[in-house]
């Protein structure tokens, strides 16, 4: 057995950028890039063709956005533009700690979160004093797929040495974090098991008993 929890609204809260788009479009004018005069259309736009499922990593999207306008950069400016443009306070969620302790007891412990921004999982798991929690931290950048893709749950299970059958994925999105279920794997929902729950649930699972958010904190029943 082993447990994948998603990062943001799971373990940790963040301020997301307001409007993404423009706090790019700073980030790029700053690195002497001559941002197009109709950038918020641009950005909105679809440049990348990608398979069902897959990721594409904001970078890329506005390395095209920028071409679609015949505007070419040099080096790495838009990976640095957006990793600058994405720099959120970080607060780690209430369980969390306890959950990710409970996790390591039954087995390895990881990190499947969807996000398109390079290091922003790394930036935020340091923040929030996690960085050295887990055994593996997969991004859907970083893998290639999103949530709820299988080969997303089938590419942290194989970081952590498991099959995804016998993973267990904590997430607050029944859509995206629910296709671990597709994969064989089980869901647990932190709004209905709270992380302060979440030990609760392992042990009540471990047992055979199938504990709901509600009375996880002390289940006798069958």
């Amino acid at each position: 057995m082993a447990v994948s929890f998603d990062l943001f609204g799971t373990l940790v809260r963040v301020d997301r950028t307001g409007d993404p788009g423009r706090a790019i479009a700073d980030e790029l004018a700053s690195r002497g890039v001559q941002v197009p005069d109709d950038w918020d259309r641009a950005f909105r736009e679809h440049h990348i063709d990608a398979p069902e499922g897959a990721e594409v990593p904001l970078p890329a999207h506005v390395a095209a956005a920028l071409r679609s306008r015949g505007v070419e950069t040099s080096g790495n400016v838009p990976r640095r533009a957006v990793v600058a443009a994405f720099d959120p306070d970080v607060e780690r969620r209430e369980g969390a700690e306890a959950a990710i302790a409970a996790a390591r007891e039954k087995g390895p412990v990881g990190v499947m979160s969807n996000t398109s921004v390079p290091e922003l999982a790394r930036r935020a798991l340091i923040r929030a004093d996690l960085a050295d929690a887990f055994d593996a931290v997969v991004t859907s950048a970083g893998c290639g797929w999103r949530k709820p893709d299988t080969r997303a749950f089938e590419a942290v299970a194989n970081r952590l040495g498991v099959e995804p059958a016998a993973l267990v994925h904590v997430g607050d999105d029944p859509e995206a974090d629910g296709g671990i279920e597709g994969a064989g794997g089980r869901f647990v929902d932190v709004t209905e098991t709270p992380l302060a729950s979440f030990p609760a649930w392992l042990e009540a699972d471990e047992e055979g008993r199938r504990p709901s958010g509600d009375d996880a904190d002390g289940v006798t029943g069958p």
